[in-house]
């Protein structure tokens, strides 16, 4: 606990902002927190977050990782892993805004944007170039897909695939983050195929295991769809309802 208290609460620094006489840094320093879990499985000094930077991952000791953190995330808690996986893991050109929040053992992955007091709960998965706009709540074990964005104070409490805009409440798919995807070059026949595999999933009256089947018989073959089709099959707490439904 005292080696925390070091790393957190830096005398030198506080001395500095009374004074007048800090860096930005400095500040964010003193303002971001890395706290321990309090939980069961929690085993102090045996994990570690692991926080990728650039092409290059980047482990590193808790007082070091807690400046390295609080400088590029200011006002941002993130938890350490537990006994349940072991890391936590933020992915490369991550924004994290201020006030939000990453628990034990989440995985996010690359160009992730979380908005401004967003709360993601322990063991939750967000996929590449996903958008959560502020005040986003995510149930523990929940999975976001690729490219998603979810739309400001949302309560997601089941999985959301890739490619897809959810929003309403309770939350819904609502079609597709086509601006996203024309952002990241898709093209307008790949938009179009993901479209053709969103109406089977949510506008053709089938239920999600029907669903699957005619997506895999009937869509062409392609990066997209895979993505799509892993993602369903893989699913755990089950899919965002359709808006129609």
């Amino acid at each position: 606990i005292e080696e925390m208290n070091k790393a957190i609460t830096n005398d030198n620094i506080i001395g500095k902002m009374k004074d007048g006489n800090f860096s930005w840094k400095e500040c964010a320093y003193t303002l971001t927190r890395l706290w321990p879990l309090s939980g069961v499985e929690y085993k102090l000094g045996e994990n570690k977050i692991s926080i990728p930077k650039g092409d290059s991952s980047t482990s590193a000791t808790y007082d070091k990782l807690a400046k390295e953190i609080s400088e590029n995330y200011p006002n941002v808690t993130i938890n350490r892993g537990t006994a349940s996986k072991g890391t936590t893991i933020v992915g490369s050109n991550c924004l994290l805004m201020a006030y939000s929040h990453i628990a034990h053992d989440c995985k996010l992955g690359d160009n992730i944007i979380i908005g401004n007091a967003s709360q993601i709960a322990g063991e939750v998965v967000i996929d590449d170039y996903a958008i959560l706009s502020g005040s986003v709540l995510v149930h523990q074990f929940s999975h976001i897909g690729a490219h998603v964005i979810v739309q400001g104070g949302s309560r997601v409490g089941k999985d959301v695939p890739p490619y897809v805009t959810a929003g309403r409440d309770p939350l819904a798919y609502v079609g597709l983050n086509i601006v996203g995807l024309r952002r990241r070059g898709y093209t307008k026949e790949q938009i179009s195929d993901i479209q053709n595999i969103y109406r089977l999933l949510y506008q053709s009256g089938l239920n999600t295991t029907q669903a699957l089947m005619k997506i895999e018989e009937e869509i062409p073959e392609s990066v997209e769809k895979e993505a799509v089709v892993s993602f369903l099959k893989s699913s755990e707490r089950g899919l965002i309802r359709g808006y129609f439904e």
